[in-house]
């Protein structure tokens, strides 16, 4: 009688273990599952925003177009009806020739890249170099270069200077 009660008391200790191990395996992958559909949601919740961003980003570039279309226009227009009535009849200057695009007045980021690098570069060179002086001219040589070279990157992507063909 004993050696079957050991039996039972050993199967039925078997048999709790092994149902707390099969639902901690449910329970683990429910849990992955979740995990997996709330990254899901979060992916297309990000595509969806990029592609809005990109719709915005094609709608504004139309609307700018459209907009200098219409200045073009309006500019050609008050030319021409000026020369009409300062020509007196004649349209030598309506017609023909490019009109010439209006500069940019003020700095240009390259200057300023310059006058930054070279200051920056001054200050830094006097306080490594034990010869201030000397330290201060090198290094704001080199950082009124360093300046230059970022600034004009930054015009010619701005379009103010025209990059080498």
């Amino acid at each position: 009688m004993k050696r079957i009660l050991v039996v039972i008391a050993l199967s039925s200790v078997m048999f709790a273990c092994n149902n707390k191990e099969k639902e901690e395996a449910a329970l683990k992958q429910q849990q992955a599952e979740k995990q997996l559909a709330i990254k899901a949601v979060k992916d297309s919740l990000r595509l969806d925003s990029f592609k809005k961003a990109e719709v915005a980003k094609v709608e504004q570039e139309k609307e700018a177009k459209r907009q200098a279309e219409l200045a073009a226009a309006r500019r050609a227009g008050a030319n021409s009806s000026r020369s009409y009535a300062s020509s007196g009849g004649s349209s030598s200057g309506a017609y023909g020739g490019t009109q010439p695009t209006a500069k940019k007045k003020g700095w240009s980021d390259a200057a300023k890249g310059a006058v930054i690098g070279g200051a920056a570069g001054a200050v830094g060179g006097a306080l490594i170099d034990k010869k201030k002086g000397r330290g201060a001219i090198i290094g704001g040589l080199v950082g009124a270069g360093g300046g230059y070279l970022i600034g004009r990157g930054e015009d010619r992507k701005s379009g103010r200077v025209q990059p080498k063909n």
